[in-house]
């Protein structure tokens, strides 16, 4: 009765991972104080992209200027998870018509040109800011 399936199917989306997102500090401060403001469109459509690569959200924003840089330590409930790994997936920007809140592009399928991964979360309830870390 108390084994990890039953858990798991009892508790669905209960996971939550540590995230992370560049930006400038403003905006740090910002999100920090409002939540985030999901993108209307992208390489996975509509919502709040991070990754559980901290090195990868080092190197956004990329055209700042002087600002003073920052990434943000995140815990994300992902919910149910759809896995995208390559272009033209025929869910690549459809996937929460079909169930899922967060959308998965694993480190080195050939769709981010860095290699790492890459996550698209829908809805910014599911994603708490722990930390602003100056970049």
């Amino acid at each position: 009765m108390g084994d990890n399936g039953s858990e798991i199917q009892r508790y669905p989306g209960r996971r939550t991972y540590i995230m992370y997102h560049g930006t400038t500090m403003a905006n740090a401060q910002k999100i920090r104080s409002e939540g985030f403001r999901p993108s209307s469109d992208g390489m996975l459509g509509y919502g709040v992209y991070l990754s559980r690569s901290q090195e990868k959200a080092s190197r956004y924003p990329g055209n700042a200027g002087e600002e003073q840089l920052a990434i943000l330590k995140l815990s994300v409930r992902v919910g149910k998870v759809k896995k995208i790994d390559c272009q033209g997936h025929p869910l690549q920007k459809t996937w929460h018509q079909h169930g899922y809140d967060t959308a998965w592009v694993p480190p080195n399928c050939g769709m981010v040109p860095s290699g790492l991964e890459e996550d698209c979360i829908y809805d910014p309830s599911r994603i708490t800011v722990l930390q602003i870390i100056p970049n």
